[in-house]
């Protein structure tokens, strides 16, 4: 039996991260971004922007058995959000629409960015996700255009990303970084090569015949209060000064559950920050 062809729309680090594993175990992977020459070999090239209208040339032909709409905004206000996942979305939609094609399923990658809870409260699939600002209601816009897709949906709403190239965080605390601890603001990540494989995990699972439900989060075991986290890369990091500036504040706090995937059989591989962080700190100490 054939194994299953898949198309990553928007295949930027976590979607090249999730083409990779899939093509590993067999399967026929496609990349769609607009510049292809960085993807890896073994992941197919389809040159296109998702912001226009018109259908990439290389658009795979035949069936297609996954779609993973993966965007990234690259401006980041109203109007960027909507170019990226709304009308690209749309696009997408429509290019398969034209060629005939109906995947099994389309995974729409989320952000926990839709929760709008302020008051560290726990959050799964089932809370209410109305976050106030734009970029919060555009994603749900965006989410409830895919459930009302004749494809079979599923939401991923991953937390925060971090991982190499990402360490924004790292940055910020060597710089003497002050984030406030009274009330505790919770924070949620996961790591890039755990986001990538929950989407992997699920895309396999569906193919190997497991009901998905319509939403998972992604998120790892341990929300933490960010002046924990902050506290505990300063002590890794041999930090000891502090910025001068005031303390900085962070809007939102939430724990973020990730129960729902994890009864699934999924797991992370960095269940904790610590786990993440020190694996991320080995890698710079080695000069990878």
């Amino acid at each position: 039996m054939a194994l299953p062809k898949v198309l990553v729309a928007g295949c930027g680090d976590v979607g090249t991260r999730l083409a990779l594993r899939l093509a590993t175990e067999g399967w026929t992977a496609y990349g769609l971004r607009r510049s292809v020459e960085a993807l890896p070999g073994s992941i197919i090239p389809v040159a296109g922007d998702l912001s226009v209208d018109q259908c990439p040339t290389d658009w795979p032909s035949g069936p297609l058995d996954y779609v993973v709409y993966s965007a990234a905004a690259t401006v980041h206000d109203e109007a960027g959000y909507r170019t990226a996942y709304i009308d690209g979305l749309r696009h997408v939609l429509a290019w398969l629409a034209q060629h005939g094609q109906t995947p099994k399923r389309l995974l729409f990658v989320s952000s926990s960015g839709v929760y709008g809870q302020q008051d560290g409260s726990w959050v799964d699939e089932a809370s209410a996700a109305e976050a106030t600002g734009f970029s919060g209601k555009v994603m749900r816009e965006a989410e409830q255009l895919v459930w009302d897709s004749a494809i079979a949906a599923t939401v991923v709403r991953l937390t925060g990303i971090y991982g190499p190239g990402r360490e924004w965080l790292l940055n910020q605390v060597r710089q003497g970084y002050r984030v406030t601890s009274e009330p505790p603001l919770y924070g949620n990540r996961i790591h890039v090569d755990d986001a990538a494989g929950l989407l992997a995990f699920l895309l396999q699972s569906d193919a190997n015949g497991v009901a998905l439900q319509d939403c998972y989060i992604g998120v790892d075991d341990g929300p933490a209060p960010l002046h924990e986290v902050v506290a505990w890369l300063r002590q890794q990091l041999g930090v000891s000064h502090w910025a001068e500036e005031s303390r900085v504040r962070r809007a939102g706090s939430k724990r973020c559950s990730n129960a729902r995937a994890k009864a699934l059989g999924w797991k992370p591989e960095y269940a904790t920050y610590q786990q993440g962080y020190a694996a991320i700190l080995q890698a710079l100490d080695k000069g990878c």
